[in-house]
């Protein structure tokens, strides 16, 4: 057995015998439904990132084979961060639907169906013979952005429909949570991305729609779990609110299916989806503007304030975080050492270290959050936000020196470095991401909570837009096709020294200068 397959084994026992223990220790602080959409969620995600492990890698090495190599790699960072923009665009709309017309099982479902279909086309796409086809490998896209728009924002506002308003369990249970996600994706980056590069493509992208089949399974044969909670408005039951005078569901899936097509034309539009993005971003942040200047309840409409000005750093955040399945996964193919006692480990399994952190600190911070709230010294919101943009500069910082200081003969850099790089950024992204959805909960209004998670959301999908476009300056900057090693390296870091380190620092010192004015904007929730 090869050390990728001894990683692989161990990745999985320590998986199965780490989750036991996290709901074990948990099971009498939170409710059945957190541990039930932890599993729902876990297994979604293994879906997206067993996908995402491998997307970039196959479209440079198998859709764009016959371009150069910097050209293949510029438009797959264009296509990539389309893509995942648009992923984070549409549950904008999927928050409002479940609001609005289904209640958060049915929209659930609906998404997860839809991406399972999405995730067997791609396995479809990657069997000999059907390699290249672009129209499938497209549509195959376009299928799970739309359903990951339905998924992504409802199982997320749903958790927080079993706490109250300011429960200082809310954090806690938002971390837990978190850590399926990234358990799903250290299993998916593991799995599929072995499977993918060692042996077929297509058995990795098929192994994605695999793992979301079992997510909508685990949500649908234990829902007895919600109680009562998650079902359509009173007024769509009752016949009274309908679409174009048709029954809402109905509708829901036939313009959800009219989407599919449009969202496949936009990811080889890149110019015109930035364009889309940021008319679309200007609306719903004016849209949200205008509801927080008029609201009767001035603490209230303060409070969507410190989402929207939150919304901004999260987007700085995440257009460098994302990088990882961009830039920093050919990075790593090209100028890190990945030779490991005499086995060269495929590039793609590297991004389960993120993954892995935060499964090991997730209920360390869990812990930390609660204790700090015991003892009236926990960080507020904005300050964490702080913290998490420092931390994830602080990573790039390590690589860059890493690549100036510490390369071998070759020009390679050490696996040393791309280790506490992914340490930094994951200890970032706990200390804002999760509290960033928690943080939606509870000041939201609660008619609306659905719709400014979706909101939520598309900062996410701006830093994504983001995101694809730095990954592209690492690839125009690089230095022609028979270049070294050590001058692909230069191209790299002079690209994170400047977006990773600096912007990110800038950003952190002005989100710091307006932390006390966000604090009283919060009115007393934390």
């Amino acid at each position: 057995m090869d050390l990728t397959l001894w990683i692989l084994t161990i990745g999985w026992v320590f998986v199965l015998l780490w989750v036991p223990f996290i709901i074990y220790t948990n099971r009498k602080t939170h409710p059945k439904a957190l541990f039930i959409l932890f599993f729902a969620e876990m297994w979604e995600r293994f879906s997206y990132y067993g996908m995402r492990a491998l997307l970039v890698l196959y479209m440079t090495k198998v859709m764009f084979i016959d371009l150069a190599s910097s050209a293949a790699e510029v438009k797959s960072y264009a296509i990539y961060g389309s893509y995942t923009a648009m992923v984070y665009l549409f549950p904008v709309i999927g928050g409002l639907v479940a609001d609005k017309f289904l209640g958060f099982r049915k929209t659930i479902l609906w998404g997860g169906l839809l991406m399972m279909l999405g995730h067997f086309a791609l396995g479809v796409q990657g069997i000999e013979g059907m390699e290249g086809n672009m129209p499938m490998f497209f549509g195959a896209l376009g299928l799970i952005i739309v359903g990951n728009g339905f998924f992504k924002p409802n199982i997320s506002s749903f958790l927080g429909k079993f706490y109250e308003t300011d429960d200082p369990r809310k954090d806690g249970a938002f971390s837990i949570f978190y850590m399926g996600v990234n358990i799903g994706a250290f299993l998916a980056m593991l799995t599929c991305g072995y499977v993918g590069q060692n042996i077929n493509w297509h058995y990795g992208f098929g192994l994605a729609g695999i793992g979301m089949l079992i997510g909508l399974i685990v949500f649908w044969a234990f829902a007895s779990a919600f109680g009562d909670k998650g079902y359509a408005p009173e007024e769509v039951t009752l016949g009274q609110r309908k679409i174009f005078g048709a029954k809402p569901s109905w509708v829901i899936m036939v313009l959800s299916l009219v989407a599919v097509p449009i969202c496949a034309l936009m990811l080889n539009l890149s110019d015109l989806m930035s364009t889309l993005l940021l008319v679309i971003s200007i609306g719903i942040i004016g849209y949200l503007i205008v509801q927080a200047l008029r609201s009767d309840d001035k603490a209230e409409g303060q409070r969507i304030l410190v989402v929207i000005v939150l919304f901004f750093f999260h987007s700085v955040f995440w257009a460098l975080f994302e990088q990882a399945g961009g830039s920093i996964t050919i990075f790593t193919e090209k100028n890190i050492d990945r030779t490991v006692l005499g086995s060269e480990l495929p590039s793609s399994i590297f991004q389960s270290f993120n993954s892995l952190y935060i499964m090991l600190l997730a209920p360390l911070f869990s812990f930390i959050w609660i204790r700090l709230n015991r003892a009236g010294k926990e960080p507020s919101t904005p300050m964490k936000f702080v913290l998490g943009l420092v931390q994830l500069a602080l990573g790039y910082a390590v690589i860059v020196i890493g690549a100036k200081y510490f390369v071998d003969d070759q020009g390679l850099v050490s696996i040393v470095f791309l280790a506490l790089m992914y340490f930094f950024h994951t200890t970032g992204e706990l200390s804002l991401s999760p509290v960033g959805l928690s943080m939606v909960t509870k000041l939201s209004p609660g008619k609306i909570v659905g719709f400014v998670m979706g909101a939520w959301f598309l900062s996410i999908a701006v830093g994504n837009k983001m995101a694809g476009f730095i990954g592209t300056l690492t690839a125009s900057d690089a230095p022609a096709e028979d270049a070294s090693v050590a001058d692909t390296l230069t191209a790299y870091t002079q690209t994170y020294l400047v977006w990773g380190v600096l912007v990110v620092l800038g950003a952190a010192a002005l989100l710091l200068v307006m932390v006390p004015t966000l604090r009283k904007w919060m009115n007393g929730i934390h």
